[in-house]
């Protein structure tokens, strides 16, 4: 009994050891959504042009239910929407009544931000810029700090309004709305 004490005590420190590991795999649908059309969502702002419409023709925010109040028509869903599913919806809007035949134009004037977390110099909200990949995120936010775990980060994210974590290398990319949260290394 005397000679297995060891061994138990070795057993039972990994197994602890093993069941501190936060890993998990991240989800197909997580890359996927890299490769999807960009879909609008609270906090985007938006360029709408209507032509020979000056007073229709401004910038409009994605406002937190994920509409835009947009003049003559009122609120218009944006939420989910592509920049082109916009105009159709626009320019339906429009002919109902107030145009006769709206030529719309919506193009992305600013993305929601990022947000960056744990083990960097300031932690908090930044601008997202297309492009922007987790190391470029964890440089904006003052960089690494000496206990950062710098092989891979967690990166939470909304993908059709379902939020899923996933644990990703810090060349990936990065999508607006996106929280990274870099972890503590164990040594």
């Amino acid at each position: 009994m005397r000679k297995s004490a060891p061994l138990l005590r070795a057993l039972l420190a990994v197994s602890l050891l093993a069941g501190c590991t936060s890993y998990r795999p991240t989800p197909p649908a997580f890359h996927d959504a890299l490769t999807q059309p960009y879909r609008l969502g609270a906090g985007d702002r938006v360029r709408v042009t209507v032509f020979e419409q000056d007073g229709l023709t401004n910038t409009y925010s994605v406002d937190q239910s994920g509409f835009i109040s947009f003049p003559l028509v009122g609120p218009v869903p944006a939420r989910g929407s592509t920049a082109q599913q916009l105009e159709k919806a626009l320019a339906v809007k429009l002919r109902q009544g107030y145009l006769r035949d709206p030529d719309v134009s919506v193009e992305i004037d600013r993305y929601r931000p990022i947000f960056v977390m744990g083990e960097v110099g300031a932690a908090g909200q930044y601008s997202y810029v297309p492009g922007l990949t987790v190391q470029k995120a964890v440089a904006i936010a003052g960089g690494f700090s000496a206990r950062a775990n710098q092989s891979d980060v967690d990166v939470t994210r909304d993908i059709n309004g379902k939020v899923m974590t996933g644990q990703v290398v810090t060349s990936d990319p990065l999508l607006p709305g996106d929280t990274v949260y870099v972890r503590e290394r164990l040594f």
